[in-house]
């Protein structure tokens, strides 16, 4: 059955009920008896069923698809909410989805079909829907099938339609030919054969060949399920027992009542810790307890205002959904105020609940904070969250799309759980909403795309082993990783990741296993347990893109390259090839033990046999990630002059030279962003956290050749900062001179001797130029203790410079201005 009109999508195709006779034959007609066995199955135990359709006839897949639809609607009840999501600049690919309206439509009335681009599929998170069609015809993208397979409710059927299974490796993919690079243009094919490994050799799966009306699996259904925990309403609550009555599951109900303890004015910071696997409700439970909290908070507050953030607004959605459902219910007016189709701010007359920006929220003056896929948010962005209020709701998932919980669990909440000053209260939600527990399909999904990836558990003789230094150093091969033998060693490399709170997605996983210039190495005690892993990718030379990157253009998957000839006009950088560490992670009962320290040793003398010029990486800057590369030797030589709005964080660039020249270049790169970082504390910089500035500058000081920048005092100001020592002038008289002061120090020309505190306080307040309210808030320290501080550390560079302080202050005459 050859599609016709391709180039058209099939527009002057008609499709009939009688073009059904032409596929009702051969094996199909066992498939089609088996499937409406699986139906009656999952009718009873809601659990869903995967079916797959592989072919190249458009017309006939799009058929196939309508008719197993058609089966499955009929047999419900109600309306069949389906979701069909394609690529819609493939003409193939919409004659498919045109088939499979037109055909359905003639099929079943109480079809509602909903056909959308995979460009939109994130706005379909926390949407449910009977059944899913999926077109991976032209392109697999992790991230699509992470996100969408989710919505499907019980008793309800995904469809993948595909290339044939031996063609699909090497068909196109639109999201595999993205990770190509210039200097490598051929991705490898690992994930497509890992897909279709997962789909064969997976429970609930069904696969039907349509080109050779061949069956190649017919899924293995669980015929029972775990029974639903019954509902049990709380005889005694705070808030209204309608609230209540919005839950699903009594999970949910346990959530809601958790947060009848926010109510009360919390004596001590309370946290309300919400953990759960995907689909378990948990952004619906919040969003119905918030409407309880506010209800109850107005009664002994005049305002109320919540403030809620995520990695992005999508995030958010149905929290904000099942809050305006539940608003309604209690008959509480309210407007909903839009942004770009998505709801930022529920608004009533004494509340609000207002979306923001993670590294927003802390600057709020709002009553509650609450935080949704927090797992997806760096932890000192979560910590700094936290301490800006005394109420505060944290929800994540565990194992799922939307971020690493595992990650979260080990060191945020660890965390917070140990501060004595602070409750926290931890709901585990386990009960799915939207299908029964032990689904199929959910395992599917979770074995595919690594979702519940996690390291192997260490023994004795594996701390014995890392304290003698035996590790072994492994290239990784993804042709050997992505396959049964291999799982378990890809499932410790990405367990470690998500532990070291990456903010891992599905498609990460694509791009180990396909990006031509990414390769992967680990680290391995000798009974085989992966203790750490890295993710490096190859870039430069960029010589054939070097007018583009010089003027507003750029080379693809070279990020240090790019930044490095861009922003530092090295011509002679074009030439050089290094890998930037994409990743690197230390198993977290194994950190502390320098293996991160000797797993760097061993990739540069990997990169050094390879002929590389340089190592390096880019991260969100920090403290004590800067401190953990400086201190290995790598050098700090860009950062991004704004935020990233989901982390909070400014991103730094550090390379390590492997030959002379290229260290002959990062010398030259080193010095002039150590001078940008400076002069551009009181503007670009002006909230860059100081622990991070001083570790930048700090190195800046202590490589700079002695007396290379000149600090020039007159008698003038030689006798106002003497005065100002003595505590006779303020600081505000003398701050001029005291910056020239403290940008001398900062440059290198003298060393004065300032302990952290000190030179934190020159990085607030002279550098930054704070006011003392914020000095204090910063540092933690009184005013007063900052005030003295300052005459303290000014004294001890005036000394340095080999000043007399106790000079005779008998000022200057004309004849006497000269430079010291």
């Amino acid at each position: 059955m050859a599609a016709r009109d391709s180039e058209g999508g099939g527009k002057g195709l008609k499709i009939t009920r009688k073009m059904l006779k032409e596929i009702l034959k051969g094996n199909y007609v066992s498939f089609r008896k088996n499937y409406k066995k699986i139906l009656k199955i999952i009718g009873v135990t809601r659990h869903r069923t995967l079916v797959v359709i592989t072919g190249s006839d458009p017309v006939k897949q799009g058929l196939i698809t309508a008719d197993l639809i058609g089966i499955y609607s009929t047999r419900r009840e109600g309306k069949t909410k389906i979701l069909y999501v394609h690529h819609d600049e493939f003409a193939e690919e919409v004659i498919r989805a045109r088939v499979f309206r037109e055909l359905l439509s003639k099929l079943s009335k109480d079809a509602e079909v909903e056909i959308t681009r995979y460009e939109d599929s994130e706005k379909y998170l926390g949407t449910t829907f009977s059944a899913l069609i999926m077109d991976l015809s032209d392109s697999l993208k992790p991230n699509d099938v992470g996100r969408l397979v989710g919505i499907v409710e019980g008793g309800g059927v995904v469809v993948f339609i595909t290339p044939p299974l031996d063609k699909w490796p090497s068909a196109r993919n639109l999201f595999r030919e993205e990770l190509a690079v210039p200097q490598k243009p051929v991705p490898r094919n690992v994930f497509v054969r890992w897909f279709i490994d997962n789909l064969l050799r997976s429970d609930g799966v069904s696969i039907y060949d349509s080109d050779e009306d061949k069956i190649i699996k017919i899924a293995e259904q669980p015929r029972k399920s775990p029974q639903r925990e019954k509902i049990e309403i709380p005889q005694q609550t705070l808030f209204p027992r309608e609230i209540y009555s919005k839950a699903l599951t009594m999970d949910q109900v346990r959530v809601i009542s958790e947060l009848e303890k926010l109510v009360e004015k919390p004596k001590k910071r309370t946290s309300i810790v919400v953990v759960s696997d995907r689909g378990r409700g948990k952004s619906s439970a919040i969003g119905i307890g918030i409407v309880g909290l506010i209800n109850e908070l107005l009664k002994i507050k005049n305002k109320v205002r919540v403030g809620v953030t995520a990695r992005s607004v999508l995030n958010v959605e149905q929290l904000m959904r099942m809050t305006t459902e539940t608003l309604d219910m209690m008959k509480i007016p309210y407007r909903v105020v839009k942004k770009g189709g998505r709801v930022i701010e529920i608004k009533g007359d004494r509340f609000s609940i207002e979306y923001w920006e993670p590294s927003v929220i802390p600057k709020l003056d709002i009553d509650i904070a609450i935080v949704d896929e927090a797992a997806g948010l760096p932890v000192d962005m979560l910590w700094r969250i936290w301490e800006s209020t005394n109420r505060s709701v944290f929800a994540t998932t565990i194992h799922g799309y939307e971020g690493a919980g595992r990650g979260f669990t080990l060191r945020f909440l660890k965390r917070i759980r140990s501060d004595e000053k602070s409750t926290t209260i931890v709901v585990e939600m386990n009960e799915p909403i939207r299908y029964a527990a032990n689904d199929p399909v959910e395992a599917w999904q979770f074995r595919t795309l690594l979702l519940d990836a996690e390291p192997e558990k260490l023994d004795e003789k594996d701390y014995e082993a890392i304290a003698r230094g035996e590790l072994t150093y492994l290239k990784l091969d993804p042709e050997e990783l992505f396959t049964e033998k291999g799982e378990s060693i890809l499932k410790s490399l990405f367990g470690i990741y998500v532990l070291a709170h990456y903010r891992n997605e599905p498609d990460d996983l694509g791009m180990i296993a396909d990006a031509p210039h990414h390769s992967v190495r680990a680290m391995a005690t000798p009974s085989g347990k992966i203790v750490a892993s890295a993710q490096l990718a190859e870039e430069g030379p960029v010589e054939s893109h070097l007018g583009s990157i010089l003027t507003t253009g750029k080379m693809p998957g070279n990020i240090i390259p790019d930044r490095v000839v861009k922003h530092y006009r090295l011509v002679d950088f074009a030439k050089t090839i290094g890998w930037r560490i994409v990743r690197i992670a230390v198993h977290p009962d194994a950190q502390g033990k320098g293996i991160g320290s000797l797993f760097l040793k061993r990739i540069e003398e990997e990169a050094i046999s390879k002929g590389y010029s340089w190592v390096g990486s880019g991260f969100g800057a920090t403290e004590e990630l800067l401190r953990f590369w400086v201190k290995n030797g790598f050098t700090p030589v860009h950062m991004s002059p704004e935020r990233n709005p989901v982390s909070g964080e400014y991103t730094c660039i550090v390379m390590k030279p492997l030959d002379r020249e290229t260290s002959n270049m990062i010398e030259i790169m080193s010095s002039r962003f150590r001078k940008r970082v400076l002069e551009s504390m009181h503007d670009t910089y002006k909230d860059l956290e100081p622990e991070v500035a001083r570790l930048l500058m700090r190195v800046q000081k202590n490589r700079e050749t002695p007396g290379s920048v000149l600090c020039r005092i007159d008698k003038i100001d030689l006798e106002r900062l003497v005065l100002y020592v003595k505590g006779i002038m303020t600081y505000e008289v003398c701050n001029d001179a005291i910056a020239e002061l403290v940008r001398g120090y900062w440059s290198g020309s003298y060393t004065a001797g300032l302990d952290k505190k000190e030179e934190l306080l020159t990085i607030v307040k002279t550098l930054q130029g704070h006011p003392w309210s914020q000095v204090e808030k910063t540092l933690r320290i009184s005013e007063k203790e900052a005030l003295d501080l300052m005459r303290v550390l000014v004294r001890k560079i005036l000394v340095s410079m080999g000043c007399n302080i106790e000079i005779d202050l008998r000022g200057v005459s004309l004849r006497e201005l000269e430079k010291l």
